[in-house]
């Protein structure tokens, strides 16, 4: 295994409402010495979620809100923070009920995903939802969020949409669907 280089010095450089950039002095194990920037957590350390929903065997909730990032709206999957006290689970399933309507019965957690782990620190973990009922809870969304229905045989339609561009969503069905059809439960 290699040796994580030596942290030398580390400072908060920049910081906004929802982001906090970090600058890092770093010397490696051959004498090597850089300066990296990375955004960090808000301090919070709770983490964020990501849900894959499924209505029956084959059939997947995505949700379609603004992304202010890419200025357009989006298809994604139901995702959101962990707030203090909650476990992955419970906050997988309060953002269902918030974003798309729907509460879960069975939840599974799958995995953790970074987005750029060269630059950032956070990760979603991935929770698949199954056997849901109707539930809606308030959110925090500006405008009610559209809720849409698809097929995981056509994820890689999905992924040619023009308005489906989320790498963490497409990796998370991508692994959903492999891991039921390794358990028999999905037949492609």
């Amino acid at each position: 295994m290699r040796q994580k280089p030596d942290v030398l010095a580390r400072a908060i450089v920049a910081k906004s409402r929802l982001f906090t950039v970090e600058e890092l002095q770093l010397r490696f194990s051959n004498g090597v010495e850089r300066t990296y920037e990375r955004l960090v957590n808000r301090g919070l350390g709770y983490g964020a979620v990501m849900v894959v929903a499924l209505e029956d065997a084959e059939t997947v909730l995505l949700i379609e809100e603004y992304c202010a990032g890419i200025d357009a709206y989006e298809l994604s999957l139901p995702k959101g923070l962990i707030e203090p006290g909650e476990d992955v689970l419970a906050a997988a399933n309060r953002e269902l009920k918030e974003e798309a309507g729907f509460g879960a019965r069975q939840l599974e957690h799958i995995t953790g995903l970074s987005l750029s782990p060269g630059y950032m620190s956070q990760s979603i973990q991935v929770v698949l939802a199954r056997d849901l009922y109707a539930e809606r809870l308030p959110g925090d969304e500006p405008e009610s969020i559209r809720v849409e229905r698809f097929s995981l045989r056509d994820i890689s339609r999905l992924a040619a949409a023009d308005n489906f561009s989320e790498g963490r969503a497409l990796a998370a069905l991508y692994l959903v669907r492999d891991l039921l059809t390794q358990r028999g439960d999905f037949q492609p």
